[in-house]
């Protein structure tokens, strides 16, 4: 059997159709919404609403870090809106509704920090079930499940203050999924093992988010593989850490290519 893995899909559905319509068996590890195109600005989920100028002003803070001003900016748009929630969703609804008339019945589908995970549910209900936390068999292999961002051991999850859910959670919480796996043949997150060079992306040249107890985990059941997503440009796509390959399966917005593994 062939598996495709993608992630970062960011609203690139046209590529995401072609892959779904020849994979053998899809594996989609997260971020199908973007929030924001820092390339298009007129597309994402902000450019949509407030349209292209008004995000070229949000890509420029974003790019200065001028990461306060950037806050205060975001909490200005939305604030323009009479029914930010409401505007939020319905898009937010559109989007995922489209995905769920590319993806085949058998994906594997969990969600990155990117997705908004209320509104997938209330769109896809039990027709792609919820996998965080859970094991399936794929090809005569095992694959185990974590979904979503994590805040790092320690910090304490800040609740948001705008209209945006993101799907980030609790160190706590994000461990608490991973350790009911157990030992598995494929290890899926949206986040990367806390692995600088897996961690670095070399555009904002900084250390992206990662997965509490992904690395622990690799090391305690050496599984075949390790896949994920979220940092767009990484130092390293993919290192191997004792018998395990760990590989970042690719920025799938900018290089709709999937990663394939044959079983």
């Amino acid at each position: 059997m062939r598996v495709s893995f993608v992630s970062d899909v960011h609203g690139n559905y046209d590529g995401l159709a072609r892959i779904a319509e020849r994979a053998e068996r899809l594996v989609v590890l997260g971020d199908l919404l973007d929030y924001v195109d820092y390339h298009e600005p007129g597309n994402g989920i902000l450019g949509s609403i407030f349209g292209a100028d008004r995000i070229r002003t949000f890509t420029t803070l974003r790019a200065n870090g001028d990461f306060m001003e950037l806050h205060a900016y975001n909490r200005d748009l939305w604030e323009t809106l009479a029914d930010p929630v409401g505007t939020l969703t319905e898009v937010v609804t559109g989007r995922y509704e489209q995905v769920t008339r590319i993806l085949p019945q058998d994906a594997a589908v969990i969600l990155g920090n990117v997705d908004v995970e209320s509104v997938w549910r209330q769109v896809v209900g039990d027709r792609w079930p919820d996998l965080d936390g859970t094991v399936l068999e794929i090809g005569g292999r095992t694959l185990g499940f974590v979904a979503g961002g994590s805040t790092r051991p320690g910090v304490q999850l800040r609740p948001s203050t705008g209209p945006w859910r993101p799907y980030v959670r609790d160190a706590r919480d994000f461990r608490a999924s991973l350790d009911r796996l157990g030992p598995v043949d494929v290890l899926c997150s949206h986040v990367p093992p806390d692995v600088p060079r897996l961690r670095y992306d070399t555009v904002p040249a900084r250390l992206e988010m990662f997965g509490p107890g992904l690395i622990e985990a690799i090391d305690a059941h050496q599984p075949e593989l390790a896949v994920f997503g979220h940092v767009h440009q990484p130092l390293a796509r993919r290192i191997r850490r004792g018998r395990t390959e760990c590989v970042n399966v690719g920025h799938f917005q900018r290089f709709p290519d999937a990663f394939e593994m044959q079983w």
